[in-house]
């Protein structure tokens, strides 16, 4: 016969469901402390940028909660010694909270080795404190008015002079092309808050006032056209001529949802997978938190040189993503990028009043170069068309955000011919709406 009794008795079951109960306590218990730690590390982020500080709160508040909490699942359990047991149960959960960042957040991201700085750069150490890297390009016998280029991002620099300058030196035109702020072998800021739309402009017109130019004609390239823009509204009258090439928005502030376009929503999938795995490493993802916090907290974290080599690594994946389908490949090369420059004068950028009212009287000639798959949205282009007095906007078929590369003929003769006042090759585009 086979026995009716039970396989654990009443009792057994009790301490067994009692146990279980512990276990299943210790586990939630170990995950709510691990996460107070890290509110503890960020909101201590909010007023020191001191890491160890902010370990030392987050660890703190990991102990502090873990040990209450284990007190009743140790009770549970039947441990006599419980408040030995939460204490120790308490200084685990710490070490394997501060394990686990150690190989995480603390591990340093790989950072790309800087390339030879080229035989022809200099330095120009302005009264504004910044450091800047530069090339030229000086002509036989210069006109008044020296060409100054004014590459993108913020922080995504060109290397050496782009190939029109020869042309440019050649025509009388002294040529000159630097690294912003924060960028290429400029200087890095040790206060990361001190990139700002105002700095790069006092940086423009202290290079303005260190070549000995009365005024200045700037080309300016997507974030370059931007900042060309915010130095004609400062300074209109240093501003002989301007040329905007797929400019990024004269005031950031009229897109508050930041809807002007981007090149990351061109990225084929395979692109895609590689720069959302960049951007998924636990060091990456406090970076970005910390950014949101304070900033001098995640540069403190993250230096310079691996934060910079992780935006390199982005810029690399959708480097031919920004051009028509089909078109000429981007070539890489070695000039860093610069990171706290680029997200804390973005931050700025939306920030800063409205410079349109003011460069409605500004009197500059200019000249706006659009390329037919630009990712920039129309009306931000549009926008240059219908603030400044004296623009022209010239659209170009089979052209990317990169003219020069997309159309590098047609970008080359529309230069020149507006430099030397000559007609265009091609017409004037004052509509509202984009041509068909």
């Amino acid at each position: 016969m086979t026995d009716p009794s039970p396989l654990l008795s009443r009792g057994s079951r009790a301490r067994l469901a009692r146990r279980l109960a512990g276990v299943l306590l210790l586990v939630v218990s170990a995950m709510v402390a691990t996460a107070c730690g890290v509110a503890a590390f960020l909101g201590t982020a909010s007023v020191t940028a001191v890491i160890p500080a902010l370990c030392a709160a987050g660890l703190a508040a990991t102990v502090l909660v873990a040990f209450p909490l284990g007190l009743p699942s140790f009770a549970l359990y039947g441990v006599r010694r419980r408040t030995t047991a939460a204490a120790v149960f308490a200084v685990l959960v710490a070490v394997a909270v501060a394990g686990t960042a150690a190989v995480t957040v603390f591990r340093p991201l790989p950072v790309i080795a800087r390339g030879p700085v080229p035989s022809g750069a200099g330095f120009w150490d302005l009264p504004t404190g910044s450091r800047i890297a530069y090339v030229a390009l000086r002509a036989a016998r210069p006109r008044p008015t020296p060409v100054i280029f004014l590459h993108g991002g913020p922080g995504t620099p060109d290397e050496g002079l782009p190939e029109v300058g020869t042309e440019l030196a050649a025509l009388g035109f002294d040529v000159y092309s630097y690294d912003q702020l924060g960028a290429g072998r400029s200087t890095r800021l040790a206060d990361v808050s001190g990139y700002t739309v105002a700095r790069h402009v006092a940086d423009l017109d202290a290079i303005r006032r260190t070549v000995g130019a009365e005024q200045v004609i700037l080309v300016g390239e997507s974030w370059g056209g931007s900042l060309a823009a915010q130095y004609m509204a400062a300074h209109p009258g240093n501003v002989a001529k301007t040329v905007f090439v797929s400019p990024g928005p004269i005031w950031e502030g009229a897109y508050p949802d930041g809807d002007y376009g981007s090149p990351w929503d061109r990225l084929p999938p395979q692109e895609r997978a590689r720069y959302d795995a960049l951007n998924e490493d636990p060091r990456v993802l406090a970076l970005f938190t910390l950014m949101g916090i304070n900033p001098r907290a995640a540069h403190a974290l993250v230096p310079d040189a691996e934060a910079d080599s992780h935006l390199h690594r982005l810029a690399l994946t959708g480097k031919d993503a920004t051009g028509c389908v089909a078109g000429p490949p981007a070539r890489p090369h070695d000039n860093p990028q610069g990171f706290y420059v680029n997200q804390l004068t973005n931050a700025d950028f939306a920030a800063v009043p409205d410079p349109r009212p003011a460069l409605r009287r500004v009197r500059v000639p200019s000249l706006v170069m659009r390329g037919e798959c630009d990712y920039v949205a129309w009306p931000v282009t549009h926008d240059y068309r219908r603030t400044l007095p004296e623009a022209k906007l010239v659209y170009l078929r089979g052209a990317g955000h990169a003219v020069e590369r997309g159309q590098p003929r047609m970008y080359r003769s529309l230069l020149l011919d507006f430099l030397l006042d000559r007609p265009l090759a091609l017409p004037d585009h004052s509509s509202a709406q984009p041509p068909k």
